[in-house]
């Protein structure tokens, strides 16, 4: 899967699950975000053994689109992190593609040399809490823009606010927070993905999910995610087919660039 087969989907699923559950097992959640109609999942490298976890993801599901997240590319942060954590170190940027990762997430900014080495291959979506670091950022390469943590931010009104500064020409990402609740003011801002964590699914039901193991309650609830986001965007954007259209498609109508 190249890059533009990868922001394609991301853009069709409309969604990107952030992987941060240990009890879960990997193959299996991305199993049910397949049958739920989403064929993506960023894993967060903030987990045991994430390299671990995306490899064998990316074996044994070669068509999904596995990213990795929470990506430290700062190498003195990362040391000094590792140092503190020596049984759940960090991976570096490059270990993660080597291990597969489809797509590049951040909570914070990457650094012009990443861009420089992996801009134009892989998808790269660094975390940005301003307009002038989304600008800078997508200036640099950057193919969406992570708004984190959304919610801290002012959630569906900083995206209104802050989409004239960028002229409505970057596709925001919001993490952190997004819900059912939420992600029809979101879509109504302008947002074509959203970003979110296993605490989008109400408390009771995930526990469940948890202690039964249950994949097929998983993938229901992450489905009804799907199609809410699925039908909010068919009255934002009716003329766009979001399980067909092409990013330059999708560009057209809706005015954003994904600097592919």
């Amino acid at each position: 899967m190249d890059i533009r087969a990868t922001i394609q989907t991301l853009i069709r699923d409309g969604f990107i699950l952030v992987f941060n559950e240990e009890r879960l097992d990997i193959v299996k959640t991305a199993g049910a975000l397949v049958e739920a109609g989403i064929g993506n999942m960023e894993v967060t490298c903030r987990i045991k053994k994430p390299l671990e976890k995306l490899s064998r993801l990316r074996k044994e599901l070669p068509e999904f689109a596995a990213g990795a997240a929470s990506l430290i590319d700062y190498p003195e942060m990362l040391e000094a992190i590792n140092k503190d954590n020596p049984d759940k170190s960090m991976p570096s940027i490059d270990e993660v593609v080597s291990a597969g990762a489809q797509y590049l997430v951040s909570a914070v900014n990457f650094r012009e040399s990443t861009y420089e080495k992996y801009a134009g291959k892989l998808p790269i979506i660094p975390g940005c809490g301003t307009a002038t670091e989304i600008v800078t950022q997508f200036s640099l390469g950057a193919n969406l823009c992570k708004v984190f943590p959304a919610k801290e931010l002012g959630g569906p009104a900083f995206i209104k606010a802050v989409d004239p500064a960028i002229h409505k020409l970057i596709s925001l990402v919001p993490t952190g927070g997004t819900s059912a609740a939420n992600i029809p003011d979101y879509i109504d801002a302008g947002v074509l993905v959203l970003g979110g964590s296993f605490s989008a699914i109400e408390k009771a039901t995930f526990t469940k999910i948890i202690d039964q193991q249950d994949y097929k309650l998983l993938s229901s609830e992450l489905k009804k995610m799907k199609e809410l986001i699925d039908e909010k965007r068919k009255q934002k954007w009716p003329a766009i087919d979001f399980a067909k259209a092409t990013v330059e498609q999708v560009s057209k109508v809706t005015g954003r660039k994904f600097n592919i």
